[in-house]
């Protein structure tokens, strides 16, 4: 079979199974349906929408492997054109066409995507069968996880930006429905909001981004848009505007700041939609886009310089906030914000395959994180609070090994596939600004700091689970266990990829690198530096790691009273990072209740007093010019013509004395005339 030409089936997959949860689901669940009224089918939900994701990530592996044996390693497939317009002339006057095919194009670098989403994804609906078995709505929930997949794979497989907005927007939708499934609660509901309108933000940025390309480029088709790059002269401000636009919109969907605050309260979903969002799909759509646009950036140096500067301030701001959280789902949402900004450094430095390759193994080990959690929650009957945790280690041992591998991964333990990308990004970025690399090493310390405050304030030392609680401690089922001994395979394996160049494993040890060398433009070489200088910021790297698990081990597993000292005598500080930054508070103040309400209602005085005022005021001006004109009309122009003719009448008036139409009367008169002209004579 030819998977290539086939590509285009990949996310049908995933939107059939949506299809059908969200038209016929209903008389599949039990619990909607009527209970024990009806056969109870959920099974065939269980089984039909994981088996959809899989069928895509077959195919997706299928797919890549043909594209490995073509030379070139790019495949397009164009379905129909989806959208045309008239010519037009160019930002330079050349005349162009506007046309957005429903085009797929399978790279390298879309490649890696699809197998993320396709794969983490299957794994991430296995768990949830276990997961949410007992909870309503079940088909609805696993309609929509199939809806968010699909576009998901709309917008790593498009060849145009046109078609990529589509899924873009598609899985803003979709985290709206999914962030909010518990709909009854307010805080679910306020969260997806909250992520909706954050994200529209972002989009705007994106969508005028796309218009300005269009306008200067004459295409958004990829292909199409690097060859022009390549081939021609822009004014630097032109394009460094559009690639400012296009980072604005990746600042919304992958969470960086200003535009971070929605992904902590992302929590308030369920944890496998946690997973998802956080690891495989959305959160990564910012960072892909930006990496597909790697031709653009390279030409706008000063954007780059945001691009990193924004990454590193985030990822170190989202550490510094992970520190005192003691929900277990904010801990690792703060992370995931604080690795996203890793991305965008390595972005922001030129290092796309670096942020690629952290994008491929965050997947794993922050999947694995994420679905550990929802399986100690699972555990205590919903608890999330890591002070009513803790000596869960040999109560739900399946479950401690495995996020015990994931937070190694994450903090950067050597061996394991987040130590890899984290080195390798902290290698590129020592080459591009001392500056951006101490920010991004300090980052490595907090990071390992707050992921084993976690494990120790979760696993070890004393219970401090309630004991209504306690008495029903248990390991999950298989069906969520099972896609955690994977994540954890693929945590401890991944990184194996891309490992450093001076450890000189041979080229399948780069296979990564050298994989996804053709999707981006080639730039220019590092300035050498000894292999002593990497080994060294290597250790280096280790050493603050290694320095960040053992100083939360002493304050959260052996002298645990001193935190809370730490806490009082730098309660600013505390205070600031426990509130997180009062970001919320400040939108709040600014956006919400500023523009918001208090803006609405100067709007809407504005509107009342001032629009409405004018309509108002033009209508009783025209009702009084209007009882003028009927006074003027009635006593002046009707009372001449009636005047006029009264007038008319008055004169008229002995002649019709006079003239009567009688021919007596007449008569009489000639009669009465004639006596009075003789009488006249006679008496004279």
């Amino acid at each position: 079979m030819n998977f290539l030409d086939h590509i285009w089936v990949i996310p049908l997959f995933p939107l059939l199974g949506a299809v059908l949860m969200l038209a016929v689901g209903r008389t599949l669940d039990p619990q909607e349906s009527g209970g024990h009224h009806r056969p109870p089918l959920k099974f065939l939900v269980s089984l039909l929408c994981p088996g959809m994701v899989l069928a895509s990530f077959l195919l997706s592996c299928g797919a890549v492997w043909q594209l490995s044996q073509k030379a070139g390693r790019i495949h397009q497939v164009v379905q129909f054109t989806w959208l045309a317009g008239m010519p037009f002339h160019t930002a330079s006057g050349a005349l162009a066409t506007f046309q957005a095919d429903w085009g797929f194009l399978l790279d390298p670098l879309s490649s890696v995507m699809i197998l993320v989403v396709t794969g983490i994804g299957f794994l991430i609906h296995v768990y949830s069968v276990g997961y949410m078995a007992h909870d309503g709505g079940y088909y609805r929930f696993f309609g929509y996880l199939n809806l968010f997949v699909f576009f998901m794979l709309m917008l790593v497989l498009a060849n145009n930006y046109a078609l990529l907005f589509v899924g873009w927007e598609g899985v803003g939708l979709c985290s709206y429905l999914l962030i909010g499934f518990y709909f009854h609660k307010k805080s679910a509901a306020d969260a997806g909001k909250k992520a909706f309108v954050v994200n529209r933000v972002g989009d705007a940025g994106f969508l005028l981004g796309m218009l300005l390309m269009l306008s200067v480029l004459g295409t958004v088709r990829f292909t199409d848009v690097n060859a022009a790059l390549a081939g021609g002269h822009f004014t630097p401000g032109v394009l460094g505007a559009m690639s400012l636009l296009l980072f604005l919109g990746a600042t919304g969907k992958s969470a960086q700041f200003p535009l971070h605050v929605w992904l902590p309260d992302a929590m308030e979903g369920p944890t496998p939609v946690s997973a998802l969002i956080h690891a495989a799909t959305m959160v990564t759509a910012g960072v892909y886009m930006v990496a597909r646009s790697a031709a653009l950036f390279q030409l706008t140096p000063g954007t780059s310089a945001v691009v990193a500067s924004v990454g590193a301030f985030t990822a170190i701001l989202a550490a510094t906030i992970a520190l005192t959280q003691n929900d277990i789902k904010r801990v690792l949402a703060y992370s995931t914000v604080s690795q996203l900004g890793y991305m965008f450094l390595a972005l922001g430095v030129g290092a796309y395959w670096v942020a690629v390759f952290h994008l491929f193994t965050h997947a794993f080990f922050k999947a694995l994180l994420f679905l550990c959690s929802g399986s100690v929650i699972h555990a205590l009957g919903g608890e999330q609070d890591m002070r009513h945790m803790g000596a869960l280690k040999n109560k739900i041992p399946i479950t401690h090994w495995t996020m015990f591998v994931g937070s190694i991964a994450i903090a950067g333990i050597p061996g394991l596939a987040g130590f890899f990308s984290k080195d390798e990004i902290l290698w590129q970025t020592w080459l591009s600004s001392r500056v951006l690399w101490f920010v991004g090493l300090a980052t490595a310390g907090l990071t390992a700091f707050y992921m084993w405050r976690m494990m120790n304030l979760t696993f070890y030392g004393k219970s401090r689970v309630a004991p209504e609680k306690a008495a029903h401690i248990h390991e999950s089922p298989a069906s969520m266990t099972a896609p955690l001994t994977v994540l954890a395979l693929g945590s401890v394996l991944a990184g194996w990829l891309g490992t450093p160049k001076l450890w000189h494993l041979g080229e399948s040890f780069r296979a990564l690198e050298s994989w996804l060398e053709p999707s981006f433009a080639a730039a220019a070489p590092p300035a050498e530096h000894p292999a002593s200088t990497e080994w060294l910021l290597m250790g280096l790297s280790v050493a603050v790691a290694v320095a960040g698990i053992a100083l939360a081990r002493y304050l959260y597993a052996i002298r645990t009273g001193i935190p809370d000292r730490i806490a009082a005598a730098c309660k600013p500080l505390y205070t600031l990072s426990y509130n997180k930054w009062y970001f919320d508070e400040i939108y709040d103040f600014l956006f919400v209740n500023g523009l918001g309400k208090r803006g609405g209602s100067l709007l809407g005085a504005f509107d009342s007093t001032v629009v409405d005022g004018g309509v108002n005021g033009a209508g009783w001006f025209t009702r009084l010019s209007s009882t003028v004109s009927i006074w003027w009309d009635t006593w002046i122009i009707d009372g001449a013509v009636r005047f006029g003719s009264f007038f008319v009448r008055m004169l008229s008036f002995p002649m019709c004395v006079l003239q009567t139409g009688r021919v007596q009367s007449y008569a009489l008169l000639v009669v009465a005339g004639v006596l009075a002209f003789f009488g006249y004579y006679v008496t004279r």
